[in-house]
């Protein structure tokens, strides 16, 4: 027992370092990671813009231009959504705008009763809000214990 604890001792410095190193870095990766299924798509639609648009003007038989649109509307939405979550930049628009995407693609994929992708917009939902909410409590603690000129009058 007692040959473990070098290498216990090594593995905790070796993680504290880490976890020092990576503190200002881990939001970014979390950020990025809750909000890939927005890149990933938005991506997609500008590598395939011809087939997502023929896709739309097919299955809606409203032409070129409003399959365009459409498709414009989410590349735009969703590549601008994601840019503005990762630079922290007007994060609560941000996500307004890509939850208008995902209930825009919901309608017009008519999947609002397919449980397998209810429950993937929900997942979403959630994982928006999570990014809302951690948005909010950085906001927040900003300059925390620095004191405000509000809080003069309590000494």
């Amino acid at each position: 027992m007692a040959s473990q604890n070098p290498w216990i001792t090594k593995a905790e410095d070796l993680a504290d370092q880490v976890l020092r190193h990576g503190k200002h870095v881990l939001p970014t990766v979390a950020r990025l990671c809750l909000i890939s299924t927005f890149l990933e798509d938005g991506i997609r639609m500008w590598v395939q813009w011809s087939e997502q648009r023929e896709y739309m003007d097919m299955s809606w038989g409203c032409g070129k231009v409003l399959a365009t649109m459409f498709v414009l509307v989410n590349l735009i939405g969703q590549l601008g959504g994601c840019v503005m979550v990762i630079g922290r930049f007007k994060v609560p628009i941000a996500c307004g705008v890509l939850f208008f995407i995902v209930v825009l693609q919901t309608f017009a994929y008519s999947i609002l009763w397919d449980l397998q992708f209810l429950f993937r917009n929900l997942a979403l939902i959630g994982a928006l809000l999570l990014v809302l909410a951690e948005s909010r409590v950085e906001g927040k603690s900003l300059f925390a214990g620095v004191p405000s000129l509000g809080a003069s009058h309590m000494f």
